[in-house]
């Protein structure tokens, strides 16, 4: 192989006469640029190392905090789910039996986490309250999702006249204060029939409540992606060989809008879980005495100066679910996150 000579400054640019001439053959001259290149790229590298990155993509990992923050979750989705087998098995108690003179009992073999102001078991509630936070969480993303991305689709890939509407009556509903909104339709159905099915404090009211303050900041998401995937290459070069606009916003648009959208609902879960709890706090969710975690912390606050256990209990598994959920969700943000050089 050719060596440059030491004596002589790198010259980014030969000329190519005088490389073949030096070289000889084409296999010479192709190997003396790429020994070039090297050389730029490692005095690059040594002067700015954040210039020049290696393989970004193979580095990229999710870390310990995430497979941390998906355990937790995973394991509160997991009690959720088998709360009535856990019943059945006599693991747990009926979160609604209340045990003969074991009120406010404190933490101990018989109940592991002690007993609330009626005598009913703090563990049991719990993992039955799960239930109902996370059903409501996932409910209602999942709502807001469908409502919210159809709109955010429609308005960012159709644009004009359409897209004023429907983001003119998105921006009408982000006008009302998220929390207010849900107690006005919580407190609006309450009571209330349509057809067969009555209304009131049911699960179905709230889910519905917290889906429909979802929906503008989910649209709002969708649309934007939409409109930054909709002047992409790959949507004019579909457009270019007839695809039809359903086709290009399913085959296209759609699959990029996924992956920011994804990492937003599971942030979006924890708020939804955060404001079912707020409403059994005030009252205003499921009706007891079905278990919420918001519920119980609502009935244990007579007891917080002489049993403080029964408010902090749930308060911290609340806390725990939703911090694991914002980190994980963040965490795949960051991870899903393409760079417009990458795209």
């Amino acid at each position: 192989m050719h060596e440059p000579s030491p004596d002589l400054p790198f010259d980014p640019n030969p000329r190519e006469d005088s490389i073949f001439a030096e070289a000889g053959d084409l296999p010479t001259f192709i190997t003396n640029i790429a020994d070039g290149d090297t050389v730029n790229l490692e005095v690059i590298r040594e002067l700015d190392p954040g210039q020049v990155t290696v393989d970004e993509a193979i580095k990229k990992r999710l870390g310990v905090t995430f497979w941390i923050s998906s355990a937790w979750v995973g394991f509160i989705t997991l009690l959720a789910l088998l709360a009535p087998l856990l019943t059945n098995l006599g693991i747990i108690s009926d979160p609604k039996k209340t045990f003969s003179g074991a009120a406010r009992q404190a933490p101990s073999a018989a109940h592991w986490l002690g007993t609330d102001i009626l005598g009913r078991d703090l563990l049991s509630r719990i993992i039955w309250g799960a239930r109902v936070s996370l059903t409501v969480g996932v409910a209602a993303i999942l709502l807001g999702l469908i409502i919210g991305g159809t709109v955010g689709l429609i308005a960012g890939f159709f644009k004009g006249r359409l897209e004023g509407v429907m983001m003119g009556a998105m921006d009408v509903l982000l006008a009302f204060p998220a929390l207010l909104l849900a107690l006005a339709i919580v407190t609006f159905s309450d009571g209330r029939e349509i057809g067969p099915v009555k209304l009131g404090r049911t699960l179905i009211t709230v889910v519905v409540a917290i889906g429909i303050v979802s929906i503008p900041p989910i649209a709002r998401l969708v649309r934007a992606a939409t409109l930054v995937f909709s002047q992409r290459e790959f949507v004019t070069a579909s457009r270019a060989l007839g695809a039809g606009n359903t086709r290009i916003i399913a085959r296209e648009i759609l699959p990029n809008v996924v992956l920011p959208v994804l990492s937003f609902s599971i942030i979006g879960v924890a708020v939804a879980i955060v404001a079912e709890g707020g409403l059994a706090f005030l009252g205003l969710s499921v009706a007891p005495p079905t278990a919420t975690w918001g519920g119980m912390i609502n009935e244990g606050r007579s007891a917080l100066e002489t049993e403080p256990y029964i408010v902090l209990i749930p308060c911290f598994v609340l806390f725990l679910t939703v911090l694991s959920l914002n980190l994980a969700g963040d965490r795949l943000r960051e991870y899903f996150d393409v760079k417009e050089g990458g795209l």
